[in-house]
């Protein structure tokens, strides 16, 4: 019986590392990879497979199965989670029929707090903790478009890593998926959040991209505000994050692709439902639980709920 490996979310993340699972297995005698997807995207992909744009060139994939209907898609041994994050109630339980108590779940959302939620719908299974670097967007349905080299993946669990945990890691780098299991795998997930966190919030507030935060005063000096807030919120949490985490956290702006912006702010500007709630909101809710003040990430949440 094959391995089913299910993609649910296929934007930037969902589709960009979805479509190299693709190219290795779609021919494999024991995995099948399955993509969940709807509407256009189902029919787009469906017909004319998953195309990834990249600086080096093009490719196209065609999954083992693309469908929404949880009989076709069937029990997964693996579901990886990539939508937004005010999406993840109403998904999971679309496609409840496919998870069994064996079904090992991997978010790879925005926010921190996907796995706990998950938890919650599925008390019994084995809901991993993750998060990615990468900068890649949706442009059409069934098109993704992914900018710069940098791309990694990072996954584990508060338990002990199983044998179906580390299985995971192999079909990753089997696909040439830069990933690592992590032992300390919530530092690491705090650390990528108070980089998307600062950095969604700074530029749906100031309407700039990369580039131009960084290079003007005034705008730098908000995103470093926001930096050293949700730093402080990290801290008094207790969780052990570097010391200079605040410089690092710039120096890999720095190190990002000046053009680009968050994909918060893309979602403002295209006024399509963001994820103020997990990026903004969250920090301000998580500095009024621990008595951390949050003056700029308060002032910007203010605004961006006009």
């Amino acid at each position: 019986m094959k391995t089913r490996i299910g993609i649910l979310g296929l934007g930037g993340v969902g589709g960009y590392f979805g479509g190299l699972l693709t190219k290795e297995y779609a021919t494999s005698d024991t995995i099948d990879i399955v993509f969940i997807a709807r509407g256009e995207t189902l029919k787009v992909v469906s017909e004319f497979g998953l195309k990834i744009r990249t600086d080096e060139g093009e490719m196209t994939v065609f999954p083992n199965i693309v469908s929404d209907n949880p009989e076709i898609i069937g029990k997964l041994e693996y579901l990886i989670c990539a939508t937004k994050t005010y999406d993840i109630e109403t998904s999971f339980e679309s496609y409840r029929k496919c998870i069994t108590s064996n079904t090992i779940i991997l978010p790879l959302c925005n926010g921190v707090d996907a796995s706990e939620r998950i938890s919650k719908l599925f008390p019994e299974n084995s809901v991993l903790q993750g998060c990615v670097y990468i900068v890649s967007m949706i442009v059409a349905p069934g098109i993704i478009k992914k900018i710069g080299p940098y791309e990694k993946l990072f996954f584990g669990s508060k338990s002990n890593a199983d044998s179906k945990i580390t299985a995971l890691q192999s079909f990753f780098e089997k696909a040439k998926i830069e990933s690592y299991l992590v032992e300390n795998i919530e530092e690491t997930v705090w650390e990528k959040f108070i980089f998307i966190s600062a950095l969604a919030s700074a530029t749906s507030y100031l309407n700039q991209n990369i580039g131009q935060i960084l290079s003007n005063p005034e705008s730098k000096q908000v995103y470093v505000s926001l930096l050293n807030e949700i730093a402080l919120v990290a801290s008094v949490k207790g969780l052990k994050m570097p010391e200079n985490i605040v410089e690092q956290t710039i120096l890999k702006l720095e190190k990002s692709p000046q053009e680009a912006t968050s994909s918060m702010h893309r979602d403002f500007l295209a006024h399509h439902k963001t994820e103020v709630v997990s990026l903004t909101e969250f920090v301000v809710k998580e500095g009024i639980k621990y008595d951390v003040s949050t003056p700029i990430y308060q002032m910007i949440l203010r605004k961006l709920l006009e």
